[in-house]
């Protein structure tokens, strides 16, 4: 797998009938291991071990339902309250962060409701706070400090 622009963690991986896993410390087990899931797992341990977010409040490929259709977000960040915080689209590294990418995951933060929404390929991100009745949305330059 590609070197990320993200800290490197001390991951486990097994093989398994030739196929390769990565353990996900959240769902705790092993998940096959595909690019965007080698993203999902570094930013996830990103968010746990550089920003201190707490790991009960952290939940993976949520299933939600838009136009009839089911969806399944990436990474979802609660608040203390239970309130989303963030919800974070991860794609492969090999995908470039486009406005489509932009497009699904505001789409998806439609129904989830959550204050921020970051968009990761591994190699770049972003963050974007989003608009309320008392200011403007707008891409900040970090990831926002969990209170």
């Amino acid at each position: 797998m590609k070197a990320l622009h993200l800290p490197q963690y001390d991951y486990k991986i097994k093989i398994d009938n030739h196929k390769t896993y990565i353990y996900d410390s959240i769902r705790k087990k092993y998940l096959f291991l595909t690019p965007e899931e080698w993203v999902r797992q570094h930013f996830v341990q990103f968010l746990l071990n550089q920003h201190q977010y707490p790991k009960s409040l952290i939940k993976l490929e949520t299933g939600l339902s838009y136009n009839k259709l089911r969806k399944r977000s990436d990474i979802i960040v609660y608040s203390r309250s239970g309130a989303p915080f963030m919800l974070i689209e991860c794609k492969s590294y090999e995908i470039k962060l486009s406005d489509s990418v932009f497009f699904q995951a505001a789409t998806y933060n439609n129904k989830i409701g959550a204050t921020y929404l970051c968009l990761t390929n591994g190699l770049e991100h972003f963050v974007y706070q989003m608009p309320t009745h008392t200011h403007e949305g707008k891409f900040i330059d970090k990831i926002p400090h969990f209170e």
